[in-house]
């Protein structure tokens, strides 16, 4: 069973930078594609960004795009989102998920991962 673990998330200023991190446990992650999602207070949960699990495939969700970067360490079974640029929209809890299929998880749709952290608050305030 994979478990993954969130950490990172905190109270930034707007124009600032937070990198979070994503351990994961109980399987390798090597065949696995990557996704972080955020969910604001009464939305619904968005994705954000994806790597594939050769790590030669990105994708960002367009209101991130140039601010955040996405990447995998698996010798370490960890993976990141670097943000920099932070603006208060970026408020939300911020989820890593790992799905076992590259094609589902380019989608970045919820529905298509199959395991998830328990989420790591991210707040951008003055």
């Amino acid at each position: 069973q994979l478990q993954l673990v969130e950490s990172g998330g905190g109270l930034v200023q707007p124009g600032g930078s937070l990198r979070l991190s994503c351990a994961a446990s109980g399987l390798s992650l090597d065949y696995y594609a990557i996704g972080w999602f955020r969910q604001a207070p009464g939305k619904e949960r968005e994705g954000v960004s994806y790597i594939s699990s050769s790590s030669r495939s990105t994708n960002y969700a367009d209101s991130v795009k140039g601010r955040f970067t996405i990447s995998r360490d698996n010798a370490k079974n960890t993976f990141y989102l670097q943000m920099n640029s932070l603006k208060p929209e970026d408020t939300a809890v911020y989820y890593c998920a790992a799905s076992p299929s590259d094609y589902r998880g380019s989608t970045l749709h919820p529905s298509q991962y199959d395991y998830w952290g328990q989420g790591t608050q991210v707040t951008v305030s003055s």
